[in-house]
């Protein structure tokens, strides 16, 4: 098989942490916050109505302390390597992301990290503070459908996509993709997945393609 896309979860599967959990420990509001967020990766609360419950807890949390939180998380091991090799390889690299555009491109800059396309979402902010509002393709579209639109852009066959995720909100690129990938998956997404990763280095394995770029 050609594989070409490769198309990732960025929250959970290329970070250690959530981009909402760092914003509502910052803004005092963390347990709350953490609790609508394992119902929604469980199933247990529709997606796009846990992200606005979410985004709207963390209301009155000024930008420049938003970013300064953001810039504490960190990416797996492995992130860059991996990234490298799959566009090495002529596989295009995207992030779909029920996260935050300005987050994610901030912390793909401070790696060094190049990917071909971002698709996420983006926080309401009004006179340098969040509003509590959300807008962006993830509000009230799944995954499938985003990604759907972005293979028919490319002109790229589903079969040759692998998708890479560890939530609830995955399931739908899950099942869209040639291969689906569960990167220390959640119970509720295991029957979706074609093969389980513990580590980005082992998509890479799972590939059969040899590791190039930074380590």
């Amino acid at each position: 098989m050609r594989w070409r896309l490769a198309a990732f979860d960025f929250d959970g599967s290329l970070t250690r942490d959530e981009m909402i959990v760092k914003l509502a420990k910052a803004r005092g509001v963390e347990e709350a916050v953490a609790s609508i967020t394992d119902r929604a990766m469980r199933g247990e609360l529709d997606y796009a109505e846990s992200l606005r419950r979410r985004v709207g807890l963390v209301a009155g949390l000024d930008v420049e302390t938003a970013m300064d939180v953001i810039d504490e998380i960190e990416l797996f091991p492995g992130a860059h390597a991996t990234i490298d090799t799959l566009r090495d390889s002529d596989i295009h690299v995207a992030i779909l992301t029920g996260g935050f555009r300005s987050g994610v491109e901030h912390l793909l800059s401070r790696e060094g990290i190049t990917v071909d396309t971002v698709i996420a979402n983006e926080l309401g902010i009004e006179d340098g503070v969040l509003t509590g509002g959300v807008s962006g393709p993830f509000v009230d579209t799944d995954k499938a459908e985003v990604l759907d639109d972005l293979l028919t852009s490319l002109g790229i066959d589903p079969q040759t996509v692998i998708a890479i995720g560890d939530g609830a909100n995955d399931i739908p690129m899950l099942e869209v993709a040639g291969l689906a990938v569960g990167f220390r998956p959640k119970p509720v997404i295991r029957p979706f997945c074609d093969v389980e990763i513990g580590t980005l280095e082992e998509l890479l394995e799972v590939l059969d393609i040899a590791q190039r770029g930074p380590a």
